[in-house]
């Protein structure tokens, strides 16, 4: 497991304005920062938001060291609902692999080394914390 505690200066998700589509504005920030974290670790990314039909979506698809990483991203701006990391059920792994098994057969991809990762970004909201970070926590093989 990584963590990665960094100050950023753009937008925050609680500074967003709060609409209908606050959650994927949010969901959309923590994506872009995952997708900057992996670059920055030596990962390829070969695609984003791979949705197969309605059984699943996977956020990040990105390759490193020959292994296929299908990487779920969950962000969070407060706790009241749980961390990022206590957001993912037994239903939510169960659509991940299938989303990840129907890209795999929709591009004919056959023995190759693959498995199931978890970014979390749990990002301070604190009104009074004039230092806004966010926490990066990288799970591999999570399922």
């Amino acid at each position: 497991m990584k963590l990665f505690f960094i100050n950023f200066e753009f937008l925050l998700c609680n500074k967003m304005q709060k609409t209908n589509d606050y959650n994927k504005q949010c969901g959309n920030f923590g994506e872009d920062i995952a997708v900057k974290y992996l670059v920055e670790s030596g990962y390829k990314i070969i695609q984003r938001n791979f949705k197969y039909g309605k059984r699943g979506e996977i956020d990040i698809i990105a390759e490193r060291a020959d292994i296929l990483v299908f990487i779920e991203v969950k962000t969070r701006t407060n706790i009241y609902f749980g961390s990022a990391i206590e957001q993912i059920s037994q239903n939510k792994i169960l659509r991940w692999r299938q989303a990840a098994e129907g890209y795999l057969f929709s591009n004919q991809i056959e023995n190759k080394e693959c498995r199931l990762d978890l970014i979390a970004i749990d990002i301070n909201s604190e009104k009074n914390n004039s230092e806004k970070k966010y926490k990066i926590t990288h799970l591999e093989n999570v399922g």
